[in-house]
């Protein structure tokens, strides 16, 4: 019901910035980085190939040709092949384990706090 009074932005900011928080803490948990690019990095309108920025597109173009290379690009895909070279992570996600290993629940994080003795 907030989201649709005037306070509306300062309630979606509060929300995207608890979960960036809570990002962050699961990635120190599981002994991952996180790694946050700018907000306005054109990722949809680079060449992913060649890295020749093609400039802004309609949101209704889905796929495009690079004038550069020639290549032909999904829009959305093309954009998380770039978020992912953006943040560096283009040689060190190949391969990588998308889940962690099992970690136990931490003591205060159980369920149960023993039996009744």
């Amino acid at each position: 019901g907030l989201a649709r009074t005037r306070l509306a932005k300062s309630v979606h900011d509060a929300g995207w910035a608890s979960f960036i928080s809570m990002l962050t803490y699961k990635a120190a948990r599981y002994g991952r980085t996180l790694i946050k690019i700018g907000r306005f990095e054109p990722t949809s309108q680079t060449c992913s190939t060649c890295g020749h920025r093609d400039g802004p597109k309609p949101l209704h173009v889905r796929e495009w040709t690079c004038t550069a290379c020639g290549a032909v690009h999904d829009r959305d895909t093309n954009a998380a092949i770039n978020v992912k070279t953006a943040a560096g992570l283009a040689v060190s996600a190949c391969g990588a384990p998308v889940r962690p290993g099992a970690v136990p629940a931490q003591r205060e994080e159980a369920g149960s706090h023993g039996f009744p003795t």
